[in-house]
């Protein structure tokens, strides 16, 4: 089977593992505060950085510490994996879909405008295959109406933004670290910012909102006499998860290289291939988490179909919220509708050998031209 994707570790994560459990305490620790650290470096060091569980857990915390709950609404694309709408209403907030540019799969910004109310407090623009091409508009936007942006960059780690690297700037980004991500740390995830405040919210909020308990555990103590004042979670990053996170970073030049180049080699074969249409998305700067593509005439789930039947992995990257029984919404989403229908996602991952993209490519290409003989 050529997998869709895979975590790429090994003997450099199992003994950074190895010195934590030598050390004896796998919670939340001083490896966690290095890790943080080490991303807080790599993004220039101005921005605070505050990780935390899961990706999903990072969005939700963001959400609550800027404010956001119940009665609230933050915005969202239709067209993104369920975890960003579920971190919306686990604030008590609702998130409300908007519609997608059927050319990029990025958020539509005229539609970001329909839905605004009185109560939109969030705009949350997503990196979708890691890539934000209209990004300054959804900010422009935000300041018009007074709003916070909370950036979901969970396929974007180690990318390039206008010459700068995605969480070096903006208002709110949150990374995920599971274990298919440009990085993983087994899971995890965080938020980066240079709001104070938000940052110390979070860090409190991701230790069952425990005020100041962060220092202490990095020091591997923790708090007995302490004051709650907000709604906590236990959310925190363990050591075992940063040290895992801290050498993957060290590997992280080699992804991104084999990553883009797998990317372009896909973009240079299926481009002319009849029946297919590639995203329009940059290339210069973006580490593609992700191969998605357009497949027409109806055919994506017969390929899909074919695919698998060859021993390849292939995905859905996604399935439209405002379609989903939880987050169904009373309004059309034509963009995001199309792409539900339509959107294919080839193996990518750092494993993947030339030999089986190649094979990939070959069924691919064989498939679509046998329908179209049809």
């Amino acid at each position: 089977m050529i997998r869709l994707s895979r975590s790429v570790v090994g003997q450099e994560e199992q003994l950074a593992l190895a010195r934590v459990i030598e050390e004896g305490y796998l919670g939340m620790g001083h490896f966690t505060r290095e890790f943080e650290a080490q991303l807080a470096a790599y993004l220039g060091g101005t921005r605070q950085v505050v990780c935390v569980s899961t990706g999903t857990a990072a969005l939700q915390l963001a959400l609550q510490a800027l404010g956001v709950g119940r009665g609230d609404e933050v915005i969202v694309p239709s067209l993104t994996f369920v975890a960003s709408f579920q971190a919306v209403s686990a604030c008590g907030a609702r998130p409300v879909a908007c519609d997608v540019d059927p050319e990029t799969a990025f958020m539509d910004v005229a539609d970001v405008e329909r839905r605004l109310t009185a109560r939109t407090r969030v705009l949350m623009p997503v990196y979708y295959a890691s890539a934000a091409p209209r990004l300054e508009e959804v900010y422009r936007c935000a300041a018009a109406h007074g709003l916070r942006v909370l950036e979901d960059a969970a396929h974007a780690f180690a990318c390039y933004r206008a010459g700068v690297r995605v969480g070096s700037v903006g208002d709110v980004v949150c990374f995920s670290f599971d274990g298919i991500k440009n990085i993983t740390a087994g899971e995890g995830g965080a938020i980066v910012t240079a709001d104070a405040r938000v940052a110390e919210r979070a860090r409190d909020a991701r230790l069952l909102g425990v005020e100041n308990d962060t220092e202490k555990r990095y020091a591997g103590d923790r708090s007995w006499d302490f004051e709650v004042r907000e709604q906590g979670w236990r959310y925190h990053m363990s050591n075992l998860m940063a040290a895992i996170g801290s050498v993957q970073l060290t590997r992280l030049p080699a992804f991104a290289a084999r990553r883009s180049e797998l990317r372009n080699h896909y973009c240079t074969a299926l481009a002319e291939v009849a029946g297919l249409r590639l995203l329009s998305l940059p290339r210069e700067g973006v580490v593609p988490h992700i191969f998605p593509l357009r497949v027409l005439h109806g055919r994506r789930d017969a390929l899909m179909a074919h695919l698998r039947a060859c021993g390849i992995e292939c995905g859905v990257h996604y399935k439209p919220n405002h379609l989903l029984a939880r987050f169904r919404s009373e309004y059309a989403l034509p963009g995001a509708e199309l792409l539900g229908r339509e959107l294919l996602t080839l193996p990518l991952h750092a494993a993947l050998s030339d030999e089986e993209q190649n094979t990939v490519i070959g069924a691919v290409c064989a498939f679509l031209e046998s329908a179209g003989r049809a």
